[in-house]
């Protein structure tokens, strides 16, 4: 098959890469939930050779993961788990990162709940949530252009959205996480960094 392409992945690989090559310098294997096309798997693979990046997604994205991966050829990005981030197929251990990115907009409510719920149950204690995408601060846009793309998904499916950033970080500590890094990336995007506390 012809391999999907993402513009949005192509244009924010690199802004990505720079905050996680500081924030998983320390990590080994990590998660990533919503792989899409696939490209950001294969390009932070091969830019992070240390760590083991596991792919995941619905059933109906994995042919064309496998596509990038095939092409690829590295070793240490696995090919797709069968993963519904809102509680089926979850590992139940041996990670110590879990990486998203524009999937909060995408997903329900109840499903972002759910992820949250699931990467703070398999992180251990000092592992990272990498979550990439808009955010809303204090009940508002960060731009027009947001606000435009906020519309554009409510219209497409109600459920969606950009999710406020207060919210998000509430998520993030009943499930024992604390926002560590909150990165200002292009394109008026957030790229935050939660990390699981302590008990």
């Amino acid at each position: 098959m012809n391999k999907p392409f993402s513009v949005a992945c192509e244009r924010n690989r690199d802004p990505i890469l720079v905050v996680l090559q500081e924030a998983l310098r320390d990590c080994r294997h990590v998660l990533e939930i919503g792989s899409g096309t696939g490209q950001h798997a294969v390009y932070f693979g091969a830019a992070l050779p240390h760590l083991v990046w596991q792919t995941s997604d619905l059933p109906e994205n994995h042919e064309g993961i496998l596509a990038w991966l095939n092409e690829a050829g590295l070793p240490n990005v696995l090919p797709p788990l069968l993963l519904d981030a809102s509680g089926q197929g979850w590992p139940l251990q041996g990670f110590d990162a879990v990486y998203t990115a524009n999937t909060c907009h995408i997903m329900s409510w109840d499903d972002v709940e759910a992820m949250f719920a699931g990467a703070g149950h398999l992180l251990p204690e000092g592992g990272l949530f990498c979550i990439y995408g808009p955010f809303n601060y204090n009940g508002r846009f960060t731009s027009e252009s947001n606000a435009q793309f906020d519309a554009m998904l409510r219209a497409q499916v109600p459920h969606r959205g950009i999710r406020d950033i207060e919210k998000i970080v509430a998520l993030a500590s009943a499930q024992g996480m604390h926002l560590e890094d909150d990165h200002a990336m292009p394109a008026n995007n957030r790229l935050l960094v939660f990390r699981k506390r302590s008990s």
